[in-house]
């Protein structure tokens, strides 16, 4: 089976607040759609050939602040706002494709941690951090 004949594309999935994950999603403009909550807009801020796919109108709907985009440098360049995913987007192909293992090991280390966001200032700056497991609840009232 040729990529151009799969039906589904392995990417890096991105919640605010949560790890990122390797899954299998549809290749559809509607399960695209579907995953970022809204209309998609194609992100290629790297020189990899691979896309951040994030919801169109993220920042204006307010949705909550999800990972940080750095430069060579390390310094904040842009915030994705809401759920977003990476894949493999080569210039010669009209679709979005599976990530290539390298790629896919590259960028799941790189935004492996969700991230919070702090006003200094010096300006706007990003901090990794490990979330909470979803089963952890608290009983403080004791």
């Amino acid at each position: 089976m040729t990529e151009e004949d799969r039906t589904t594309m392995r990417v890096i999935l991105c919640k605010p607040d949560e790890k990122a994950v390797v899954i299998e999603m549809e290749d559809s403009l509607e399960s695209m759609q579907k995953m970022v909550g809204g209309l998609i807009e194609e992100y290629m801020p790297w020189e990899d050939e691979v896309a951040i796919i994030c919801n169109e109108e993220g920042k204006m709907n307010g949705l909550p602040l999800n990972r940080g985009i750095k430069d060579e440098d390390g310094h904040l360049q842009d915030i994705i706002a809401g759920d977003f995913f990476i894949c493999y987007a080569p210039i010669e192909s009209e679709r979005f494709l599976s990530m290539p293992p390298e790629l896919e090991e590259k960028y799941l280390e790189k935004f492996e941690l969700p991230e919070m966001f702090f006003r200094t200032k010096d300006g706007i700056h990003a901090e990794k951090y490990e979330p909470w497991p979803k089963e952890v609840t608290r009983d403080y009232a004791r």
